[in-house]
């Protein structure tokens, strides 16, 4: 019988031990891996670093407690935070002297206070990019910062917000008396009570984003300036759905303490419309401050009053 040979490749001895698993946490600058994402940040410390974040879908949480730092995601919408907070609070609570969050999902936040957030920003600047925030108490909360900044580009904010809590009433975000909020090209859909946007801060550019009420329930506000600020809402669609629990406006300034100045806010190139069907009255911008708002160049479907003075 003849003999039959095999060829046997030559494997590496490397090869053969088994390799690392690669870590989930990864601080950019120094190469080093962490096996939590608190862990990558307290090495960070009061420095400056980015921590680029694997996909997957995490169950932890993290506190900033001074420092620069990024959240980055490796792929962005890969990497999931969900169903954990921090300090009672969020899945990032945020007070070193500035983070960025780039392409993460935060989902099924929620607390005991009925203030659960993806984000509880407590001081310093901010900037999020092509994130989101799904199916939880709030998107994004903060507390005051006047002399900081709060930027949001590309980002998506679905089935936020609650009034049924002690704290009182949870939105989509939230922001403080800061010196300026921008949101710019992002989405707020199917909000499940209290206002899309609500902010405090003194400058506010609100430009270029859909606020699609459609599927919401229980909701108010599509903006809420309640404090007054200056700025410009400009570029945006609107489009109010029909489980309401406040449908009286669209927009809102100074409806609750007068913090800043309005005269010269700029509303203008905006779509207001209600849902396909939907025939009731409502406002574009009720105003509460007695300031001279600029409104123009605006289109407004029938029934939708441009102004009132309340």
């Amino acid at each position: 019988m003849a003999t039959v040979l095999f060829a046997v490749a030559s494997i590496p001895l490397a090869a053969l031990i088994a390799q690392p698993v690669q870590a989930k946490f990864v601080v950019q600058e120094t190469g080093r891996g962490f096996a939590t994402l608190q862990d990558a940040v307290r090495a960070i410390g009061a420095g400056q670093g980015t921590i680029t974040i694997a996909p997957g879908r995490y169950r932890e949480c993290a506190v900033q407690e001074g420092g620069i730092v990024t959240y980055r995601a490796q792929e962005q919408g890969q990497a999931v935070f969900e169903n954990t907070a921090c300090e009672g609070k969020a899945a990032l609570v945020l007070r070193g002297r500035k983070a960025s969050v780039d392409g993460l999902v935060f989902r099924g936040i929620a607390v005991g206070d009925g203030n659960g957030a993806g984000i509880r920003l407590e001081q310093g600047d901010l900037h999020v990019r092509q994130s989101w925030f799904a199916d939880s108490q709030q998107g994004i909360l903060t507390g005051d910062d006047p002399g900081a900044a709060i930027v949001i580009d590309k980002s998506t904010f679905t089935g936020l917000g609650t009034c049924e809590n002690s704290a009182g009433c949870a939105h989509s975000i939230y922001i403080g008396n800061y010196g300026l909020l921008r949101v710019t090209r992002s989405r707020f859909e199917r909000g499940t009570g209290g206002h899309y946007l609500k902010s405090r801060a003194a400058r506010a550019e609100i430009i270029g984003n859909s606020f699609d009420d459609a599927n919401g329930r229980a909701t108010n506000y599509m903006i809420d300036l309640p404090a007054g600020a200056i700025g410009k809402i400009e570029g945006n669609l609107f489009v109010q759905g029909r489980d309401k629990e406040n449908y009286s406006a669209f927009i809102a300034v100074g409806a609750e303490d007068l913090l800043h100045d309005a005269d010269g806010l700029q509303i203008t190139h905006n779509t207001a419309r209600f849902v396909p069907g939907l025939k009731r009255s409502s406002v574009f911008v009720a105003d509460w401050t007695g300031h001279g708002i600029a409104i123009r160049e605006n289109e407004i479907e029938s029934g939708i009053a441009p102004f009132e003075a309340r």
